[in-house]
């Protein structure tokens, strides 16, 4: 009688098991992590929108006001007429700039606003207003006004308060500026840091555009002098 047989595999069965340090887990992210992410999505033209106007309205008042008392300096030594001609261009630069962003940023919006309603139509949108999300898009002219006059009379105050309590004529000139020198350094860097651009590059062209100008108006203003015109 033969012996029962029974089938034994000759090698064990795998059982695939999980490879746990192969497997995708999705770690927590850091508030690091999620506040760079809201970074990458911010939508820096947004802030373009009174970046542009408060920059441009803080160098124009430090290089104008800077400009015109050094061009008053050159021909009259009294700091009061100086002090006096760079507040006037402090009053008059702040309401030129304030008027002229918003004429300029208000015609911009009525474009883009009929830009977007011949877009809608193009599509056949049932939806003729427009959305809150291409309105946070538009530019504000209020807002630009309001960020350039404000930055004009912080750029202007700078040389004003410089020359202020400088009783020697030409050191009050080298005061007005050496002042005016780090206070473009100063806007230059701010603009480069929020518009996240680079930092040397715009730092040196804004403070070489300002001491081109100061030199101009000092120079002819003085040569005007000397003629005796």
């Amino acid at each position: 009688m033969a012996a029962k047989q029974t089938y034994q595999p000759s090698t064990p069965l795998a059982v695939a098991r999980p490879n746990i340090s192969t497997m995708d887990i999705e770690r927590p992210k850091t508030i690091e992590e999620l506040n760079q992410e809201q970074e990458d999505q911010f939508d820096y033209s947004q802030r373009a929108q009174w970046l542009r106007a408060a920059v441009l309205g803080a160098n124009d008042g430090l290089v104008s006001t800077a400009s015109l008392m050094m061009g008053v300096g050159a021909v009259k030594e009294d700091v009061k007429f100086m002090i006096l001609t760079g507040f006037a261009g402090l009053i008059a630069g702040a309401c030129s700039m304030a008027i002229g962003e918003f004429v300029s940023v208000y015609s911009q919006l009525d474009i883009e606003v009929a830009q977007i309603k011949r877009d809608n139509l193009a599509r056949k949108s049932e939806e003729e207003n427009i959305d809150d999300v291409e309105k946070e898009k538009l530019p504000n002219p209020f807002q630009a006004a309001g960020a350039s006059a404000i930055a004009f009379s912080v750029g202007a105050i700078v040389p004003i308060l410089a020359a202020a309590f400088i009783k020697d004529h030409k050191v009050r000139l080298g005061v007005v500026v050496v002042a005016t020198s780090l206070a473009l350094l100063v806007f230059g860097m701010l603009g480069a840091v929020l518009g996240k651009s680079p930092l040397l590059k715009s730092s040196l062209r804004v403070l070489v555009g300002g001491l081109i100008a100061m030199a101009i108006t000092f120079g002819l203003t003085k040569l005007v002098g000397l003629s005796g015109i």
